[in-house]
């Protein structure tokens, strides 16, 4: 890429952040839009501008969001959200530490080495320009001025060796903090049990539950949830809300038509058949109230039978003390590992109700066979990647494509195409991504939707790292390097190393869109702004509706680790040979703070809440780029012939040894609640009938909250479904 390529990159994109930035000022000083841009403090009763003054000034949210405190973030989006910003907030004092050595050292030592000349393609299409004189690949091989960027290795690797043990220890005490808090939260009075075998004959399943946890905690037990077969019930249950949904909007659009000049109004109508295009025409009103009587009835029989009939091996076991069920949580049961398996409830909203019945060896398969699909989809998705990153350099399109010449040939359309073409294509390939890993994240068995954030975080982390990372640094050479690689696989390494610097003006040019043009977007919430306001124009007709339009999602840690781990990767493993990507780095993680801090004290909804327990994946994944750094140093300075790179094979080693001791030390108060934690004194004695009641499905809940249908059903439960 050319230095006026990537100048034209850098302008364009920082001339869109200022102007989506004034855009937001503007529009969210708009009544009509604060349920877009302050959601999150309307839902829980808040004024939008509350501690704040409501100003004209664009600069206004920067202060905001620096003067707001851990505390509030925690009070109004949890822990989890809290813990985001400790790994944002990590990641920049480690390359702020660094950058402030390595910049005035690295920099004036790389840029005034003469030893190598035009002719030497180990640069950007094989030139010098003027960011590659700024790049360890202008260094000679065996240079003495290596010693630099040996020493830089060491020094990068120790600050964040310092400043992640410190954020370990922070997280654990705001877990800690979260989880001895004196209000009560149902999840820490209960845990789910798997893998219940068959009961003995002539005793239900509940029965079954009863007996075995009482008979181990006779004191503090108190009552069961046996999980059941909840398809058919789950099914009439949305068709019954759904009837409710179209029914509130009939009333409403008839209640609307009174308005124009017409006192009787103009009842509306539907066709009952085929997506509502065909059949016979009917009253909506009526006919909406007609299917809701017939439902009713119908889903209380279905709920009955459910639970008296199709009990699953699997149930919630509640206890009146939550020092009892943390204990519970963390023992082993019984002698067979794969019979009344024990974990700590998540919360009610979180759990995954399909996948509990799931037995032991059936998860321990398809989560094999998951990692076989992950492993061939990474495989597989890198060679359009390395495509695309091939096919997207102006000369391999000119040669690919000859009859685009005469347009390439022209200054403006090269150089527009040179800042943003690859960029963007990797950007959009990597959309498409997401949605699947979570779904084969579900499909392993795991029973509540942080860990299968969690999993799918950790799979979309390796996929970029090996597809975007590896696949656009090798790509780049892509045409010339498959023989190589035949030859000898071994060569990948010095492969990888010497396809570094010849990538780096495109990875400038990608940290810099992402974060000027992605936080841009984030902060202006101009897509979500256009969604809300065209479906409030011509699809809503209620309050539910409208609300529903505007409701926001969460912060999506599910895709937010990964593409910032992705940066983190980046900006590591080009932090000693071209230490000018330091400042993108530290811009897009001080940018992201405070637009992202904004976002979470107005704007996202947490759908969970896991106290912290995505920090140990997180850090892993750090320690994971950090290896790969170390590894590509080594790399590097061995194929620049330096004879002291073997200094650098402790550094891996190190890594490994400091990542085990975190595990040890840390790694097993986030997996279970420590008990010196969990006996803290509560302000109030628990109500267990609600903690019990907060766990019942939705489609399971009776209409009155004074029927008691649930636990007579359980009492009940026919002999006949003891042996599902």
């Amino acid at each position: 890429m050319e230095f006026r390529a990537f100048l034209t990159s850098l302008g364009t994109s920082f001339v869109i952040f200022v102007v989506l930035m004034f855009l937001f000022t503007w529009l969210s000083r708009k009544p009509a839009n604060y349920v877009v841009y302050y959601p999150n403090r309307i839902l829980k009763g808040l004024d939008p501008f509350e501690g704040s003054k409501r100003t004209r000034n664009p600069f206004a949210w920067i202060r905001e969001a620096l003067s707001s405190t851990e505390a509030d973030v925690i009070r109004i989006s949890g822990v989890d959200s809290a813990v985001y910003f400790v790994f944002m907030s990590t990641i920049l004092g480690i390359l702020v530490l660094s950058g402030l050595v390595l910049l005035p050292v690295l920099l004036p030592v790389a840029a005034t080495d003469h030893s190598l000349h035009l002719t030497v393609n180990e640069t950007s299409q094989g030139t010098f320009n003027d960011l590659d004189k700024l790049s360890m690949g202008h260094v000679g091989a065996n240079s003495p001025r290596l010693w630099a960027f040996v020493t830089a290795t060491y020094l990068a690797s120790i600050v964040a060796y310092c400043l992640l043990w410190k954020a370990y220890n922070h997280v654990s005490d705001l877990r800690a903090a979260a989880l001895e808090s004196p209000e009560v939260k149902a999840e820490q009075f209960a845990i789910v049990v798997r893998d219940i075998p068959r009961p003995p004959e002539g005793q239900t399943r509940k029965e079954q539950v009863d007996s075995y946890f009482k008979a181990i905690y006779p004191e503090t037990f108190y009552r069961s949830m046996v999980v059941t077969n909840n398809k058919k019930v789950n099914k009439i249950y949305e068709e019954l809300e759904g009837y409710k949904k179209k029914l509130a909007r009939a009333e409403a659009i008839f209640a609307e038509s009174k308005k124009n000049g017409n006192p009787e109004g103009t009842r509306p109508t539907n066709r009952i058949g085929f997506l509502g295009l065909i059949g016979k025409k009917v009253d909506s009103i009526e006919y909406y109230n007609e299917k809701i009587n017939e439902l009713i009835p119908k889903l209380e029989a279905e709920q009955k039978v459910t639970l008296r009939e199709k009990q699953q091996p699997s149930a919630l076991v509640f206890f009146t003390s939550r020092v009892t069920a943390a204990s519970a949580s963390q023992s082993l049961h019984a002698q067979m590992v794969n019979t009344w398996t024990v974990l700590d409830a998540p919360e009610p909203r979180q759990l995954i109700w399909t996948n509990l019945p799931k037995k032991y060896y059936e998860r321990e398969i398809r989560q094999y066979f998951v990692y076989i699909i992950v492993f061939l989809t990474i495989f597989f998705y890198m060679i359009p990647i390395g495509f695309i990153s091939a096919f997207t350099t102006l000369e391999n399109l000119k040669k690919l494509l000859p009859f685009t010449k005469p347009i390439v040939k022209q200054k403006v359309v090269s150089t527009v195409l040179e800042a943003y073409l690859p960029q963007l294509a990797l950007i959009i390939f990597l959309a498409l991504l997401p949605k699947f890993l979570l779904f084969l994240s579900k499909t392993e068995g795991i029973p509540s939707e942080s860990h299968v954030t969690r999993a799918a975080s950790g799979k979309y982390f390796y996929f970029t790292v090996l597809n975007v990372f590896i696949g656009v640094t090798v790509g780049s050479s892509l045409f010339g390097t498959f023989k190589q690689i035949e030859k000898d696989p071994n060569s990948i390494v010095p492969l990888l190393a010497t396809s570094l610097p010849k990538s780096a003006t495109f990875f400038l040019t990608f940290v810099a869109l992402k974060f000027f043009v992605g936080y841009g977007l984030e902060l202006s919430q101009i897509v979500p702004l256009i969604i809300y306001h065209l479906k409030k124009k011509y699809l809503c007709k209620t309050e539910a509706e409208v609300k529903e339009a505007w409701a926001p999602g969460d912060l999506g840690y599910a895709t937010r680790f990964p593409n910032d781990m992705l940066i983190v990767t980046l900006v590591f493993c080009y932090s000693v040979i071209a230490p000018i990507i330091i400042p993108f780095g530290v811009v897009y993680f001080g940018l992201g703070w405070l637009v992202l801090r904004n976002q979470v004290l107005k704007v996202y909804v947490p759908s969970f809440e896991s106290y912290g327990r995505m920090w140990p994946h997180i850090f892993i994944r750090i320690m994971s780029a950090l290896l790969l750094y170390q590894v590509t140093m080594l790399g590097f300075l061995g194929v620049k012939k330096f004879p002291y790179t073997v200094l650098l094979i402790p550094l891996p080693i190190i890594s490994i040894i400091f990542c085990v001791v975190c595990d040890k030390k840390f790694y097993r108060s986030f997996q279970s609640t420590a008990l010196e934690v969990a006996c803290k004194e509560l302000k109030e004695v628990p109500n267990m009938e609600s903690v019990f009641r907060s766990f019942i499905p939705p489609s399971l809940s009776a209409e009155k909250s004074d029927d008691d249908q649930f636990e007579d059903a359980l009492s009940q439960v026919s002999r006949t479904g003891s042996t599902l």
